[in-house]
């Protein structure tokens, strides 16, 4: 049995400042000020900005010189980047996982399935983008490839980030129980050249959607802008 460790303040702050701001809990673009983060936490301020940097390392926040933190943007070419390269990483691990997926990792695969069907029909959206990200995150984990599993713990919280704003553009919490039950399915299966297809097909269709939903919205900020700046 192993001993139970306790977390440090900065390992706490950091989990709860990441699990506050991928549950939506501030929007896109929003300012953070240590001060504030430290009152709400009631850690000290020394705690809260070495906790900043390491998400500003996963990519959540953003450090602006000499004024303060900010929640990281999504940008339509940022999505564009983060679904390409999901569509690639993750096909290989449906593929992988089909096939060298051991007994105890289709269990692992079964349970996180489960997990997100029962928050996909909680209503719950922040829970459901979590319960779909452990999917995603499990046949990563069971493909059995140690150095695809690396590159996706590097990009692992911005996926987070991609699937909540994803997620929130679905009617209902059905669609994304079918969007992943066949791509489950297919690895249970042990057909890898299926899993692989649908895993990359889900990340570029749904992907394209989010791209199409924020370009609009950047081209009117920007035009916005233009109209501002001085000829």
């Amino acid at each position: 049995m192993k001993a139970v460790a306790k977390k440090s303040a900065e390992a706490q702050a950091i989990s709860n400042l990441r699990e506050h701001l991928l549950k939506g809990a501030l929007p896109l673009g929003a300012r953070l000020t240590e001060m504030e983060l430290a009152a709400q936490l009631q850690i000290a301020r020394t705690t809260v900005r070495l906790a900043l940097h390491r998400l500003a390392q996963e990519g959540l926040v953003v450090q602006i010189p000499y004024t303060g933190w900010m929640v990281a943007n999504l940008t339509a070419a940022d999505a564009w980047e983060l679904y390409t390269l999901r569509a690639a990483l993750e096909a290989l691990a449906a593929r992988l996982a089909a096939t060298e997926a051991t007994e105890i990792g289709r269990k692992k695969l079964r349970t996180a399935q489960e997990r997100l069907v029962k928050a996909a029909l909680s209503g719950s959206l922040p829970d459901a983008a979590k319960a779909d990200f452990a999917v995603h995150e499990t046949i990563v984990e069971i493909s059995g490839h140690r150095r695809l599993a690396e590159q996706y713990r590097i990009v692992g919280q911005q996926i987070r980030l991609f699937i909540a704003c994803s997620d929130a553009l679905l009617a209902s919490g059905r669609a994304l129980i079918d969007q992943h039950r066949p791509i489950v399915d297919a690895i249970l299966a042990g057909n890898g050249d299926l899993a692989a297809s649908l895993s990359e097909r889900h990340n570029i269709t749904e992907g394209r959607k989010l791209v199409a939903h924020l370009a609009p919205t950047e081209a009117a900020q920007e035009a916005i802008l233009n109209r501002l700046r001085p000829p």
